[in-house]
């Protein structure tokens, strides 16, 4: 709640004033008052509304301004093209500015609320209020351009003094007028002077009437239409354009435009309406915001595609390293857009954990197609209207993000990034990823309506590009729209290439560094690499690399040194001690332990699963906040293992006598899955027949009761994880052996690969020694 005084951001009114409970919105240009506006948007959204006394000044100082205003709050910010902003604003009550504070950036005001004066009803007032309500139907029928609502909701009001601001907001011509009414505290004094003036503007409008009806009489009914025309171009020239709201350039604008005739009569329509609205009124200002909107949308300007497949591919590696699939694709797309100009409907889904490049690749594609880019986050959003736009009945409405990203473009063929697609979400205000279906429909698109535009506009020559984390949470029915590429995890050896050829450079520049004056060893990205970050990215990487670039920023502009080299024995002086050691793996042998192999939205980790069997009754717990398909997985594996596990030499009544404890560290991570299954039953026959697992193997694949494996998904996050940690085997289903091409050469070097059809040969190759019937061999 406000005190009496307070301090607010201060918004100086040009040519309006608004009054309490008036609900409107306008547009911001003034760069102190956009400032003011963000400073109200981090507090409590509150800035103090004053019209102007003298409205030639565009940076008014307390002297050009009134003492009396009104303290309102924003409902809502837009931002628009350039350094405006669109606000929608509800003023509360009067206030009286008691002192001009005039910042560096904007300023402020401290204001004393003005209270309301209590007005006892009697016969006179009652009576007045009566006839201000008769006077205001006689003025609005003179009148017809005060619409219907504000009609309706003036006369339904009890409040006399908001009957008097109602009737000063939408009637008054003056603004001297409105702010004498809004100067009145007394809501019967307003009312008063509400009608003093309403009387006199109906007797003028009346001797309006009359002089008007003699001179169309004497007119001639050939000379009339000119005589017509005539006055409104006086009318325009003394408003500046305001008589008809500007109708005739929104006609002149149309006229550019090569629409269809439905296209073309529709907005026509809205001119029309235009024409005939108030200058001043809520209407008008509705329309002229629809009509910006709609003449602003590119529907005839496209770029021409400056295709060089030489150039693209230049363009690509300049910008990133790897990604050999994703280039060729895109590559590909290009060939065939150079053959063939009128291909349409290409959409690509570039999927990978965080960091990988998926965002700038998108800008690439664009640069090297010559296209304009703009990109559209959809993280978060959960209605549809987002995507579809407002209808423009409601208050404040705009277009959706589709055509909001055109206009931003100013092409009708740019390249369009929907970023992290896969984190849409729905409610009750709709399905976003519905109205996606259309957006990303090649036999849909050419006729894209959105609700606030409501007239057709072709998408067929965009080129979308969708980014995702995982497309499991994408629907199916939006997914087979797109063509999924995978982009996957980096190797060690990618990442220490990216950071020394684009990185570091970048970080550089960025800290004005030169390169004559800090030098970064390979062997210190290295260690930054195996220490300090644990991603399947670049972007934890950059943000030490950025780390090291300030702190040799300060010392040298401290003067301590000209020359700074960073090598893996001193990059702890820069970065602190470091957060993660390569040791993480199991360190040695052991019974009843074995790694496992896990996938994440950020890439590949090893899983360690720990087993102890106690004496007890046939118990089994589960630990480690796991879900409910690895609780399944663990439970297939239990029964296998009373199978089969007296050929390895397990006691067949072990479940009689021994209780089972499976754990999977790290518990306040959820995990799911069944790729686990395989090292859950390793774990186990290890534990029971008291067998160690051997250190350096890492193994994934689902297990079924009769011991056979099955394939599992993101095996080359897992095995660059199983890398990046020191193991050297890794088994693996017999139907993912096909994925190991995608591993880089590196990798494929450096680790052996199993290939296991069924549990033996799990147990083969993942045992210090191979468990059978009758002890060890």
């Amino acid at each position: 709640m406000l005190t009496n005084q307070t301090i607010l951001p201060l918004i100086p009114l040009n040519g309006m004033v608004v009054f309490p409970y008036m609900v409107l919105h306008f547009d911001v240009a003034r760069r102190r008052s956009v400032a003011a506006l963000e400073k109200a948007m981090t507090d409590d959204q509150r800035i103090f509304l004053v019209a102007q006394s003298n409205d030639t000044k565009n940076n008014p100082t307390e002297n050009d301004l009134y003492k009396i205003g009104t303290v309102g709050v924003i409902k809502q910010l837009l931002k628009l093209p350039g350094l405006g902003v669109r606000i929608l604003v509800e003023g509360l009550h009067r206030a009286e500015i008691k002192e001009f504070i005039d910042g560096d950036a904007y300023s402020t005001v401290k204001v004393r609320r003005i209270p309301t004066v209590r007005v006892k009803m009697n016969q006179e007032i009652e009576a007045t209020f009566r006839l201000a309500q008769d006077i205001f139907e006689v003025y609005c029928s003179m009148y017809p351009k005060i619409t219907s609502e504000i009609v309706i909701t003036a006369i339904n009001t009890n409040n006399m003094g908001e009957f008097a601001d109602i009737i000063a907001a939408n009637t008054f011509h003056k603004l001297t007028d409105k702010q004498t009414i809004l100067e009145m505290s007394n809501p019967y004094e307003r009312l008063e002077k509400a009608v003093e003036i309403m009387t006199g503007d109906l007797e003028i409008r009346q001797m309006e009437q009359k002089i008007q009806e003699k001179v169309l009489s004497k007119l001639a009914d050939n000379n009339r239409e000119y005589y017509l025309r005539e006055q409104m171009k006086v009318i325009e020239s003394e408003l500046g354009d305001g008589g008809t709201g500007g109708s005739e350039k929104y006609l002149e604008r149309l006229e550019k435009l090569n629409l269809g005739d439905e296209s073309k009569e529709h907005i026509k329509r809205e001119i029309n309406r235009l024409k005939n609205s108030g200058m001043h009124s809520a209407e008008a200002e509705v329309i002229r915001s629809y009509l910006d909107v709609v003449l602003d949308l590119p529907f005839n300007t496209k770029t021409k595609d400056k295709i060089s497949i030489a150039k693209a591919e230049k363009v690509l590696n300049e910008d990133h390293y790897g990604l050999e699939n994703v280039k060729e694709r895109i590559i590909e797309f290009l060939a065939v857009r150079q053959l063939n100009e009128s291909t349409h409907g290409q959409i690509l889904c570039l999927v990978g954990p965080p960091g990988v490049g998926k965002t700038s690749i998108a800008k690439s594609i664009a640069r090297a197609m010559g296209r304009k880019f703009t990109r559209v986050s959809l993280g978060g959003v959960r209605d549809e209207a987002e995507i579809r736009g407002h209808r423009k009945t409601y208050v404040a409405a705009m277009p959706g993000r589709i055509i909001s990203a055109l206009r931003i473009a100013r092409s009708k063929n740019p390249v369009i990034l929907f970023d992290e697609i896969d984190k849409m979400s729905n409610d009750f205000r709709g399905d976003p990823a519905s109205a996606m279906l259309e957006v990303l429909d090649n036999e849909q698109n050419s006729a894209f309506r959105d609700h606030y535009v409501e007239v057709p506009f072709d998408l067929s020559d965009v080129f979308f590009i969708a980014t995702a984390n995982s497309v499991e949470n994408i629907p199916r029915t939006l997914m087979d729209r797109m063509e999924i590429i995978e982009i996957g995890t980096y190797t060690a050896e990618e990442k220490e290439q990216i950071a020394l050829k684009y990185l570091l450079r970048r970080q550089r520049e960025e800290n004005g560094i030169k390169p004559d004056q800090l030098i970064i060893q390979k062997s210190a990205i290295r260690a930054m690499i195996d220490h300090y970050t644990r991603e399947s990215g670049v972007r934890n990487l950059e943000r030490q690399i950025a780390k090291v670039c300030r702190k040799c920023a300060r010392r040298l502009v401290d003067g301590e040194s000209n020359k700074i080299t960073v090598t893996a024995g001193n990059v702890a002086k820069f970065l602190g001690k470091p957060r993660y050691h390569s040791d993480k793996a199991i360190r040695k042998d052991e019974v009843g332990v074995a790694t496992g192999l896990a996938w994440t939205q950020v890439g590949g980790e090893t899983m360690p699963i720990e087993v102890n069997v106690l004496k007890g009754a046939g118990k089994i717990q589960l630990t480690g906040h796991l879900g409910s398909v690895m609780k399944e997985s663990a439970r297939a594996a239990i029964s296998y293992i009373r199978m089969k596990g007296v050929d390895m030499g397990v006691d067949e009544n072990f479940y009689k006598h021994t209780d089972i404890h499976i754990h999977v560290p790290e518990g306040a991570t959820p995990k799911d899955g069944p790729s686990a299954g395989i090292a859950m039953a390793t774990a186990l026959i290890s534990a029971l027949a008291h067998v160690p697992v051997r250190k350096d193997v890492a193994m994934t694949g689902e297990i079924t009761l009769r011991g056979r494996v099955l394939p599992i998904g993101g095996l080359k996050e897992k095995v660059l994880a199983a890398h990046r940690m020191g193991i050297t085997t890794v088994i693996i289903p017999r139907e993912n052996e096909k994925d190991i091409e995608e591993m880089p050469n590196t990798v494929q070097k450096e680790i052996n690969f199993v290939i296991a059809d069924n549990m033996d040969d799990v147990v083969a190759n993942a045992f210090s020694s191979y468990p059978i019937a009758g002890g060890i061999q």
